[in-house]
């Protein structure tokens, strides 16, 4: 027995050499005249270890350090004790922005009155809206987080207070309220300049403010209509000698390409006819009209790109004003929180809106959707330092205390655009693997669901592709598929040792164990959800790290 050592009483380790199956042999036969003398119990005993001895014997073994060891590893490195103190202080009310925060004081310290509900995963473009102001505005707050319907049961509790489900709500004194420009609307008058909170509407006086921001509103459903049209429809064939691709000019576009483009064409115009970066010059913070546009521009962003081939950022294109504004929300903190990557939002856009239709520039297209997903290699290592398709630098790639705990300052601009890409590489890896090992055996679990005997349990869809929270893991890859994430996480934490870590990678797996293993990283590399799980910058190094474990196992 002392061959084995129990982990947290869950499960068996690794025997802590080879045994051969010679030896075992030999153990079995010692074991048959134990049955004469112990008694038929204590035989059984033994042998069940002895099948677990003799199934382990067939995979390789290896020192793998277990989630503990981990979690102090990644809590002792400069990113991990930023984090830490950074989550006890959000957990007071205090802090950064965070998709995942629950209590939001600020300055104030006294309970909040009022309650939002607002979406779990930050897929909801509507709920983003209102925690922009509420962060830009920083109103004291409650937030209870409800999955949407798309991804998740809503719990009975806010189903009593809001029998619709819709998202956002906010309770106050017992009274629900819902829709989100009526909850945005009376959150600001709330909260209003005399009491030291800032403007978001116009002055009441104001008729020519109000007059712009009521053009502005109607040009916003214009943009959306246009999206629509153009993104969740088959599209129409070309028009001829309208406006051509900059980028093949002897093909012409759509007519609802063309719709779409001249109203951005709109927007871009309204935002280069101010002096800063956002619609009203009279502040020099975004304001209400600036969070109503940029939840939805950033999913058309996506959506155009993947399934349209049209990249809305490429100078080509001259939209200055909705880069310069873009750019300049890419600065706060505040926004990259609740700010999602293209990939989670052509995953989370199908069910919330309809599916997409390919079409537009059919060479970008193929070649985005490539790069959205993965599929042209570039989740593979090494990564780029920055991504073309959608800019990492423009502001803090990750939350402020993580670049100071690196020593990463900010450019002149207040880009990161010229730090120093090892540290920021490092930062980005320190990151992931703190997460990963925060939550280590619930994310094995959580991975395990992909193994061949995963998922297979009878349980209500969603219409996410990729949501399915009643299924069951596959119990019999999930200890190996554990061992593999923890070399994951080692490896993120000391990329240096990657050619040891392969070979306890390949120690780790029996050939019978690779599909399996592999289906299972393939399954958890999906499902990293930003803004949810981590920001882009840090995101995309867990992903490509699976990767780099899935490659080594499949050779």
């Amino acid at each position: 027995q002392d061959l084995f050592e129990e982990e947290r009483g869950e499960t068996l380790t690794r025997t802590k050499r080879m045994i051969t199956r010679t030896a075992l042999s030999t153990i079995i036969a010692f074991c048959s005249g134990i049955r004469h003398i112990q008694g038929y119990a204590n035989f059984n005993q033994q042998n069940r270890m002895i099948r677990t001895a003799l199934k382990m014997s067939s995979t390789k073994s290896t020192d793998i350090s277990s989630w503990t060891d981990l979690k102090s590893d990644s809590e002792s490195t400069p990113v991990g004790k930023s984090l830490v103190a950074e989550v006890e202080l959000r957990s007071t009310g205090k802090g950064s922005a965070h998709v995942q925060n629950k209590l939001r004081q600020f300055k104030s310290e006294e309970e909040p009155v009022i309650t939002l509900f607002r979406d779990h995963a930050g897929w909801c473009p509507y709920c983003q809206k209102t925690m922009l102001l509420v962060e830009e505005k920083e109103i004291p707050i409650k937030i209870d987080l409800v999955p949407m319907r798309s991804y998740g049961d809503k719990p009975r509790e806010f189903l009593a207070k809001v029998p619709n489900g819709l998202l956002p709500a906010i309770e106050v004194n017992g009274q629900v309220i819902t829709e989100s420009q009526v909850i945005m609307e009376l959150l600001d008058k709330w909260h209003p300049t005399s009491d030291g909170y800032k403007a978001m509407l116009p002055d009441e006086k104001d008729t020519k403010g109000w007059a712009k921001y009521d053009s502005l509103a109607r040009l916003e459903r214009e943009l959306f209509s246009s999206w629509c049209n153009l993104v969740f429809r088959p599209e129409g064939g070309a028009i001829g000698g309208l406006i051509s691709n900059p980028f093949q000019k002897d093909k012409n576009i759509s007519g609802s390409m063309k719709g779409f483009l001249d109203c951005i064409g709109k927007v871009d115009k309204e935002l280069k006819s101010t002096k800063g970066p956002w619609f009203f010059d009279e502040q020099d913070y975004p304001t209400m009209i600036d969070f109503v546009y940029v939840s939805h521009v950033e999913r058309m962003l996506a959506s155009v790109a993947f399934w349209k081939g049209l990249n809305l950022r490429d100078p080509k294109w001259k939209f200055d004003g909705l880069n310069a504004w873009l750019e300049a929300f890419e600065k706060r903190e505040s926004y990259l929180a609740f700010k999602s990557d293209y990939f989670t939002h052509v995953m989370d856009i199908p069910p919330q809106y309809g599916p997409g239709y390919d079409g537009g520039f059919e060479e970008d297209r193929i070649k985005f959707a490539k790069k959205i997903t993965g599929r042209d290699g570039s989740w593979s290592l090494p990564l780029d330092f920055d991504d073309p398709l959608q800019p990492l630098y423009k502001g803090p790639p990750l939350p402020v205390v993580v670049l100071e705990s690196m020593g990463i300052q900010p450019d002149s601009n207040g880009s990161y655009e010229s730090a120093d890409p090892t540290a920021m590489e490092n930062a980005c890896q320190y990151m992931a693997a703190w997460k990963l090992a925060g939550n280590g055996a619930n994310i094995s679990r959580f991975a395990a669901r992909g193994g061949p005997k995963g998922s297979s349990n009878s349980r209500k869809s969603f219409g996410a592709p990729l949501a399915d929270p009643y299924a069951d893991p596959d119990k019999e890859i999930q200890p190996v598929v554990d061992s593999v994430l923890r070399i994951v996480c080692k490896c993120l934490m000391s990329p240096d040792e990657k050619d040891k870590l392969e070979n306890d990678l390949v120690g780790a797996i029996s050939d019978e164990g690779i599909d399996g293993v592999k289906s299972s990283l393939e399954y958890l590399r999906d499902r990293v959800g930003v803004p949810r799980d981590l920001p882009l910058a840090s995101a995309r190094y867990l992903r490509a790290y699976l990767n780099w474990a899935i490659d080594v196992i499949s050779k």
